[in-house]
């Protein structure tokens, strides 16, 4: 009985962990406010991005992973953008022109 209790927290754990792995790569929709590629940083005017834990509209500063993604877009562009946060922050992992 104790393995079967185990067997089943150990996999509903897992099944949390994975859905949430998922909600992280969910796109957020955006606007570019203002790109500084010296600092490797971009303002993101967006909606609410459930996946980063905000539930309000915002305009937020972003680190971005790979300083290449700021030649994509340029200020007044709509984006679709994916995030990750940490402890010193959020950074843009992904970004494309909206279609």
């Amino acid at each position: 009985m104790m393995n079967k209790t185990i067997r089943i927290a150990a996999a509903t754990m897992f099944a949390l962990a994975l859905g949430s792995a998922f909600a992280q790569a969910a796109p957020i929709s955006g606007e570019v406010k203002k790109i500084d590629e010296n600092a490797g940083k971009i303002t993101l005017k967006h909606g609410p991005a459930k996946s980063l834990g905000m539930d309000e509209p915002m305009t937020m500063v972003y680190r971005v992973k790979d300083p290449g993604l700021l030649k994509q877009v340029k200020v007044g562009d709509k984006v679709q953008f994916e995030a990750e946060g940490g402890d010193a922050g959020y950074t843009v992992t992904k970004i494309q022109k909206a279609r």
